[in-house]
């Protein structure tokens, strides 16, 4: 078996290549070997997701693996885990996932076109989806945003904390191990040097760094 591994997913309407400055801190933050999975978000639905991760999971032969999504891509790494127990051993952070539904998302989708925007995965899942928990073995710790900059300030009113797309209470998920609120936006939580640093410390010791 290889050194200890860190798998990255992306989130709605990205691809791959914007994890880069966050793969590179977590590398250098845990020493861990670290690569991205690449989804085609905006087509196909999130069982076909799954079903690719794991195929891509069970090509690596380490003796951990962690796993980091963002946004829509922390839903592929929950529905993942929550179907398989033959993965290496290892912890999983969600970055500004909407573990609850969004109510961004459901303001896009009465847009013109708005089902065609969102894509079939984001529909049924942010619009359509049940509420979610978690009863796993698989320690999964949750980051929140609250600096209020994004698409949600269209549908959503500024009483309520968002990092601009989703909202805090958003990402709540009952039976997660740790829940942390930091001062970052949707997207600048991908280059956030302290959203990397507690995303490792995470991965490392199964909890966030209070204080």
């Amino acid at each position: 078996m290889s050194e200890p591994l860190i798998v990255l997913l992306h989130g709605l309407w990205m691809h791959g290549f914007e994890l880069g400055v966050l793969r590179r801190r977590l590398q250098a933050n845990t020493g861990m070997r670290t690569v991205t999975f690449s989804y085609p978000s905006m087509r196909g639905g999130l069982a076909e997701h799954v079903r690719r991760l794991l195929e891509f999971a069970r090509r690596h032969d380490v003796e951990q693996m962690h796993f980091v999504g963002h946004s829509l891509g922390g839903l592929v790494i929950l529905d993942a885990l929550r179907v398989t127990q033959d993965l290496p051993p290892g912890r999983a952070v969600l970055l500004g996932t909407p573990l609850q539904g969004s109510r961004a998302a459901q303001g896009v989708v009465r847009l013109p076109f708005g089902r065609t925007i969102l894509g079939m995965t984001a529909y049924q899942e942010l619009v359509q989806g049940k509420p979610r928990q978690w009863s796993g073995r698989r320690d999964i710790g949750v980051i929140a945003g609250t600096y209020n900059v994004g698409l949600g300030r269209l549908f959503v009113s500024r009483e309520h904390e968002s990092d601009g797309t989703v909202l805090v209470s958003e990402t709540q998920l009952p039976g997660a191990t740790d829940h942390l609120v930091l001062r970052a936006s949707h997207t600048s939580m991908l280059f956030s040097p302290e959203v990397a640093a507690q995303t490792a410390y995470f991965l490392q010791q199964g909890s966030f760094r209070r204080g």
